[in-house]
């Protein structure tokens, strides 16, 4: 257990912070899933919608301090691979 004032104080925002990016992680997943259920389904334009929406949510964690950029950008990638194939299909 903390025992000065500031490692108590930490560890109050430590716990905000955790529920606050455990939230912010599920928004990410539940994104993400829904791009490649529209892939799955083959349908294109529902797709495209889900990964534009995607790329939104990602770049918003990242502001955040949630993901760093680099996974955002190889996640945001291989989303857009997925659903031009789609397109091609």
């Amino acid at each position: 257990m903390a025992n000065h004032k500031s490692a108590e104080k930490r560890a109050r925002q430590t716990v905000k912070r955790n529920t606050v990016n455990r939230a912010r992680r599920s928004r990410i997943h539940t994104a993400v899933k829904a791009v490649e259920t529209a892939v799955a389904a083959k349908d294109a334009d529902t797709a495209l919608k889900a990964q534009r929406k995607a790329e939104s949510v990602l770049a918003k964690s990242v502001n955040k301090g949630t993901l760093h950029w680099k996974t955002a950008a190889r996640k945001a990638s291989r989303l857009a691979k997925r659903v031009k194939a789609t397109k091609k299909a």
